[in-house]
């Protein structure tokens, strides 16, 4: 039987999952964003080959989720964040507290790797709450 308070976020706005997995699921008022890569969904397409364009577009597709999903941004409470390279945490850095501005969820950052996407330098997954 399946749980009645776990559903699916769903949206035609969403990125496409590259597996058998759901962009997020909501589990009451909480919501568990899968990990995001830096692909456009409007266009299919890696949003950018530089570190800081692609964890600005992962974060667009964790807020676009969050958003179908009735959170934000602000109503994170955890992010993960999977680099390829350690050496670009202070640009990641950068472009994660300029989205987040004066919020600051919690956060695991560690060096993968590889990731699922040729020329993909970073990830991000998030746990939120619905307001």
């Amino acid at each position: 039987m399946a749980n009645e308070h776990a559903r699916p976020v769903t949206s035609d706005r969403l990125p496409k999952p590259v597996g058998p997995y759901s962009p997020g699921m909501i589990f009451n008022r909480l919501v568990f964003v899968s990990g995001q890569g830096a692909t456009d969904p409007a266009t299919g397409q890696l949003a950018g080959a530089d570190v800081e364009t692609q964890t600005e577009q992962c974060l667009k597709n964790v807020r676009t989720i969050l958003e179908a999903a009735g959170s934000g941004l602000q109503h994170v409470l955890r992010c993960g964040v999977f680099l390829v390279e350690m050496k670009e945490f202070p640009k990641m850095n950068a472009v994660y507290a300029r989205m987040f501005g004066d919020h600051r969820p919690a956060r695991t950052t560690v060096q993968v790797a590889a990731l699922p996407g040729q020329g993909l330098l970073v990830e991000t997954d998030a746990i939120a709450y619905i307001p």
